[in-house]
């Protein structure tokens, strides 16, 4: 075998279960994420979160962002004995535990000791790292790697990976994409593409299709909620806890500002207005609020219009009207009241897909009313209760979705809000791999369906013969 080279350890076969070995030499490696296969992705027998293979020789765990098919594999490393250091981005290095403690509660244990003793040793692992800065992994003679973090504009803290290797008197560079956001991101800074790459690791989730244009969203979420004041019902967002949900409330925050600039009252019916400053925006998570709460002390790291918002004196994560749900005893306390009365509401709650969370009892509580609003802001994977409801949008007749074993029909509007892709499309993926300057060098196509990813080896085979770049393309296991 050649060195470096690369084992796929996950983000193959779909979207998710990223993980890829950069092998150094035959006896030193780096992991590049550690992710967990999810949805029809994941294996069918019991061993799902099993590692899978050996981690002798490993020297570093790199982090790009710590969405769970990124990092949802960690404990089972853990478990196999992996004790060196887990190397992220700085605000990776604050959500990283938020993330981990949720699932670690959901699989494992709740039990407060049990919990206090597994954040705290998976903090003495982590090794935040500033962007933009060169941090040696490996060094010894005739070798030689250091990596660099960039960002990758996700979520807070993403960041694609560069490994710059020095091996005998040959130098290369691989560069790991992780998941590259979408442009007019609000809260975060663009993407700049990297400067070199000899070998690409490129996700290619959205390879195959083009965003529409995110001018509007904004403008149909104050639309939606136009109306939702009119028919006096509640607006039902579920999101998903970290990075969707932040995104909204951001826009939520500027709709709401303008309209108080203005001094604007919503329609109704009866000839009445309503108020848009009494109009309140529920916060129905306890590990989005958390997530919120890190963003919110990580404004630094924002890009530079919402860093602008905050030294005017605004608080795009925590306005006045923002009121977040903690117990359960309280969120079914608001369940019933914005059920039993007649006030309007912006509700956002998890889980995304609906299929589980305090989503669900908002939903069983007010899917049979036409004065509601359930608004879809991401995608809903099939088979998922949330996919039954959106297709519901537009239909004709009698539509039901089981929740919790139990039909409930769907009398209230449905809009799915476009605009929100977490996701670069083909041609920012294109964009990012500009990179890719000089003959021989590879593109890697993972993190994506395979007609996505056979598209975009299409796009990117055209965009290389016009730059007269010969580069071979691969999709592992095509």
């Amino acid at each position: 075998m050649e060195y470096p080279s690369l084992s796929h350890h996950g983000g193959t076969r779909g979207v998710t279960g990223s993980c890829h070995q950069l092998h150094l030499d035959p006896s030193v490696s780096l992991l590049i994420d550690c992710g967990l296969e999810q949805g029809n992705e994941a294996p069918s027998d019991a061993e799902t979160a099993a590692l899978g293979f050996d981690i002798q020789g490993i020297q570093a765990l790199v982090i790009t962002h710590v969405h769970l098919d990124h990092v949802g594999r960690i404990p089972a490393l853990l478990a196999a004995g992996y004790r060196g250091p887990i190397l992220c981005s700085e605000p990776s290095a604050r959500l990283l535990p938020l993330v981990l403690e949720d699932a670690y509660k959901l699989s494992i244990s709740s039990k407060p000791a049990q919990v206090a003793r597994y954040l705290d040793f998976i903090r003495d692992l982590i090794v935040p790292l500033p962007f933009e800065q060169w941090h040696t992994v490996a060094e010894r003679p005739g070798l030689a790697c250091r990596i660099r973090l960039q960002r990758a504009g996700h979520l807070l803290g993403s960041a694609y990976v560069e490994c710059d290797m020095q091996h005998e008197q040959t130098n290369t560079r691989y560069v790991f994409s992780g998941d590259l956001g979408a442009c007019g991101n609000p809260l975060l800074r663009p993407v700049q593409p990297p400067e070199r790459a000899d070998v690409l690791v490129l996700e290619s989730t959205y390879g195959d299709r083009l965003h529409p244009q995110a001018g509007d969203r904004r403008q149909r979420l104050e639309d939606a909620i136009d109306r939702a004041l009119a028919d006096k019902g509640t607006i039902l967002i579920p999101a998903f806890s970290l990075g969707r949900t932040q995104e909204l409330l951001y826009e939520l925050e500027d709709i709401l500002h303008r309209k108080a600039l203005l001094n604007t009252t919503g329609p109704a019916p009866d000839g009445e207005p309503i108020d848009w400053s009494q109009l309140p925006v529920i916060l129905d998570s306890p590990l989005a609020q958390r997530i919120t709460g890190v963003y919110r002390e990580l404004h630094e790291y924002w890009n530079a219009e919402a860093k602008a918002r905050v030294e005017a004196g605004r608080d795009p994560l925590g306005f006045s009207q923002l009121i977040s749900v903690d117990t359960h005893a309280r969120h079914q306390q608001v369940v019933n009241y914005l059920k039993s009365t007649g006030r309007p509401a912006i509700v956002i709650a998890g889980n995304g897909m609906c299929s589980g969370g305090r989503i669900v009892n908002y939903l069983k509580a007010m899917l049979g009313d036409p004065r509601h609003e359930v608004m879809f802001v991401g995608y809903q994977a099939k088979g998922t209760p949330g996919a039954v409801i959106q297709a519901s949008e537009g239909a004709e007749g009698f539509v039901q979705v089981d929740l919790d074993g139990r039909m409930y029909e769907i009398r209230a509007k449905v809009l799915t809000l476009a605009g929100y892709a977490g996701h670069a499309d083909q041609r920012g993926l294109l964009r990012f791999a500009g990179g890719v300057s000089r003959r021989g060098a590879q593109v890697i196509l993972v993190h994506g369906e395979q007609d996505a990813k056979r598209s975009l080896r299409h796009a990117l085979a055209q965009s290389i013969e016009t730059a007269n770049i010969l580069a071979e393309i691969r999709i592992p296991g095509d």
